[in-house]
């Protein structure tokens, strides 16, 4: 099958995955609606407090997953169903990345109503580069720990791995794209930085519960 096709294709069935709605599925299971409780949104935070913890933490590995398994696979797909013996080049791996934090982000499952894409973008992150997936997990628990938001530590983390792609990766192609989910997740937080400014945000209270 030639790449002209396989790769739409590939793209197609990233977003697809990307889109699986797991936050509501396993609130569902669970007898509830996640976008009635909490802020609303079908990802792993309002998942964690508005369920339960080992359930937040579930939705938050099968996000992740969501990214990690169409960076980490597709391109070996592509190449072997191409009859390709040359490794999969990584722009392959960056561009289903990006369709499958659209996926999430943006989810045909649910009227393109989705969720901020950091668990996703972590997967792809793991997917394609470690190091600056270790950066930002750093940054996420150093921040997460001095603010006690989730949400501040999330951007941080953004912040983070964009910039320091600069530095692992070989430019523009890997950092750039970096970049790029970095900017999906800042403005798919863009609501939370008001809830942030009116103090209405919740802040996680160890040993007790979030307020």
């Amino acid at each position: 099958m030639p790449q002209t096709l396989l790769i739409p294709l590939s793209l197609l069935a990233a977003y697809l995955v990307g889109a699986i709605p797991f936050g509501l599925l396993v609130a569902r299971a669970r007898g509830v609606d996640i976008r009635k409780v909490g802020s609303g949104n079908i990802g792993a935070t309002n998942v964690f407090r508005s369920v339960g913890k080992s359930w937040g933490i579930l939705v938050y590995a099968l996000d992740m997953l969501k990214g990690l398994a169409p960076t980490a696979c597709l391109p070996q797909v592509t190449a072997a169903l191409a009859d390709s013996t040359a490794p999969a080049p990584t722009y392959l791996a960056l561009a289903y990345g990006i369709a499958a934090v659209a996926g999430h982000n943006w989810p045909i499952y649910l009227g393109f109503k989705g969720g901020k894409g950091v668990a996703t973008t972590s997967g792809v992150l793991l997917g394609v580069s470690p190091q600056a997936m270790g950066i930002g997990l750093a940054a996420w628990l150093l921040s997460f720990l001095i603010t006690r938001y989730v949400s501040v530590a999330s951007m941080v983390a953004a912040v983070a791995v964009a910039a320091s792609a600069w530095w692992l990766e070989p430019p523009p192609v890997t950092p750039a794209v970096f970049t790029l989910l970095a900017v999906f997740v800042l403005w798919r937080h863009r609501i939370i930085v008001q809830r942030l400014r009116a103090g209405a945000e919740h802040r996680f209270q160890f040993g007790k519960k979030s307020t």
